[in-house]
């Protein structure tokens, strides 16, 4: 009996005890539809379909958000799956996987094949631990945008989020700025507002409160 490659707490036969088998089993049935989820996150703007271009005070176009583009890339998700599924074909003499095809297609199939070997990756590969480590991490990666934990400070509350969406709707949330985060995002409608837009984007929430004040400079 050794320690578990992945929790280095229980004991096993082989290389991962059975609770982190079934953690890794579990992982791997998750990373499709996370990574489907993702597709949210990738257009300017990130998590919706809202801009902010609707003055000329905030017209830069929103970048697209980086870490989900990654992910979802070639070196992302189907890049990790299908590099382990290859070397573990490889060590038990098949030949190399079919990796073609529609990039969320090869994610279910890589991510499939591993579930399928996964008792023979836990009781008899040297690899198992480096594996499990790098799915659940990867897990991890992908949930910490999909649903990203609450900060614990408030922050700096700005005013209301300008952004619109295309039916010309103003999103109206309340918007603060995090310590340690280099855009003011909403909370609300996912719209990012990098530090070149932020002179645009105060002048944009004044004159939107000047306006609830005294509605009439709405129709000046």
């Amino acid at each position: 009996m050794t320690d578990c490659l992945l929790c280095e707490r229980n004991e096993t036969d082989g290389y991962l005890c059975p609770e982190c088998t079934l953690a890794t089993a579990r992982r791997l049935d998750r990373i499709p539809k996370l990574y489907d989820a993702l597709a949210a996150f990738l257009p300017p703007g990130a998590h919706g379909s809202a801009q902010y271009g609707r003055t000329q005070a905030v017209d830069a176009p929103l970048p697209v958000y980086e870490p989900a583009l990654n992910l979802r890339g070639p070196g992302g998700i189907v890049g990790v799956l299908e590099d382990w599924r290859t070397a573990m074909q490889a060590d038990r003499g098949w030949s190399e996987p079919d990796c073609t095809g529609l990039t969320e297609r090869r994610v279910v199939r890589a991510a499939r094949a591993l579930a399928m070997n996964l008792d023979w990756i836990a009781s008899s590969w040297p690899a198992a631990g480096a594996f499990a480590e790098e799915i659940r991490d990867l897990e991890r990666d992908v949930a910490s945008i999909v649903n990203p934990p609450e900060p614990a400070e408030r922050g700096r509350r700005l005013g209301a989020c300008p952004a619109a969406d295309p039916s010309g709707n103003i999103c109206g949330a309340v918007l603060r700025h995090y310590p340690g985060e280099k855009a003011v995002t909403c909370r609300w409608c996912g719209c990012a507002f990098p530090p070149a837009t932020w002179t645009g984007l105060k002048e944009l929430i004044k004159r939107d409160e000047q306006q609830e004040e005294e509605p009439w400079l709405s129709a000046s």
